[in-house]
C-alpha cells in the first residue's frame, strides 16, 4: 500500500529558508511540501521504518533538517554531505536544530537578536522556532543527525545503515558540479556512485530543475515525479548495481 503524507493544506512557512533554518546566498531552501511527498513515495518503497536518511548534495542542509524536524518518527538518523565546506558549515547549524536543545538555543537566538535590533520580525521567527521544538518533540524528541564533507562521486560509506537517499541536484546549467568525473553524464554517475555504498534495499530519490532526470543505460524508474519546474525519479540501489 502506497505511503503519502497529507501535507497539501499543511502550514510550512516555519520552515521558510531564513526563518529558523540557516540560509546563505547561493544555497536556497527547497520546497518542502515536495521534500514530503519524495519522503513519503520514498517510504512505501522501503521494507521497514524508522529509515536512514541521506542527502549527498545538501547544500545547506535544508532539506534534510526540515525532514528530520516534521517526520520525526519516520527517521532513525539523518546525514548530510556536500563536496563545499562552507555548504557544510551551513547544514551542521540547521542539523544542530535537530540536537537536544537545538532549538532552544536558536530561540533564545532570534529573541535576543530581536532585543538588540528592536525588530518586531525576530519574534515572530523565536515563535516558529518553540513551533519546531515541539514538533519534533512530539515525533519523539532528538534527532540523530550529522554533515560532513564528502565527494558524492566518490562517497565515504554512511556511518550508521541509510534505507533512503533524497537529493537536489545541480542540472541545466543553473549550479556549478564539483567532482563530476570526466565525459560522464552527471546524473546518472551520481546516483551510481552514492547507490554503491547502499545497501539492496534502499531506494534513492534525485531532484533537479529539468524536464526529465535521467538514468544510467538500462536502469528502470520505481516511480517518475513532476512538480512545477523540478522532475524527480525513483529507482532503488540494487538496480544501480
Amino acid at each position: 500500500m502506497a505511503y503519502r503524507f497529507a501535507t497539501d493544506r499543511a502550514d510550512r512557512s516555519d520552515l521558510a529558508s531564513g526563518a529558523v533554518l540557516r540560509s546563505a546566498p547561493g544555497h536556497p531552501g527547497y520546497p518542502v511540501r515536495l521534500a514530503e511527498e519524495l519522503l513519503g513515495r520514498v517510504l512505501s518503497h522501503l521494507p521497514r521504518r524508522p529509515a536512514g536518511l541521506w542527502d549527498p548534495c545538501c547544500g545547506s542542509g535544508h532539506l534534510a533538517t526540515a525532514l528530520g524536524l516534521l517526520h520525526r518518527s519516520e527517521l532513525a538518523h539523518v546525514l548530510a554531505g556536500d563536496a563545499d565546506p562552507d555548504a557544510v558549515g551551513i547544514a551542521r547549524r540547521n542539523l544542530a536544530l535537530l540536537a537536544p536543545g537545538g532549538l532552544a538555543e536558536r530561540e533564545r537566538e532570534l529573541l535576543a537578536a530581536g532585543a538588540e535590533t528592536g525588530r518586531e520580525s525576530f519574534a515572530g521567527r523565536a515563535a516558529a522556532a518553540r513551533r519546531l521544538a515541539a514538533l519534533l518533540e512530539a515525533g519523539g524528541g532528538p534527532l540523530p543527525a550529522e554533515a560532513r564533507v564528502d565527494d558524492a562521486f566518490r562517497p565515504a560509506p554512511p556511518p550508521r545503515p541509510v534505507d533512503a537517499v533524497i537529493t537536489d541536484v545541480p542540472y541545466g546549467g543553473l549550479a556549478r558540479w564539483h567532482g563530476a568525473p570526466d565525459g560522464a553524464e552527471p546524473v546518472p554517475a551520481l546516483l551510481a556512485a552514492v547507490a554503491g555504498v547502499l545497501p539492496d534495499h534502499a531506494v534513492l530519490a534525485l531532484s533537479a530543475r529539468a524536464r526529465k532526470v535521467p538514468l544510467p543505460a538500462g536502469v528502470a524508474a520505481l516511480e517518475r515525479v513532476r512538480v512545477g519546474n523540478r522532475a524527480a525519479v525513483l529507482v532503488r540501489a540494487s538496480a544501480l548495481r
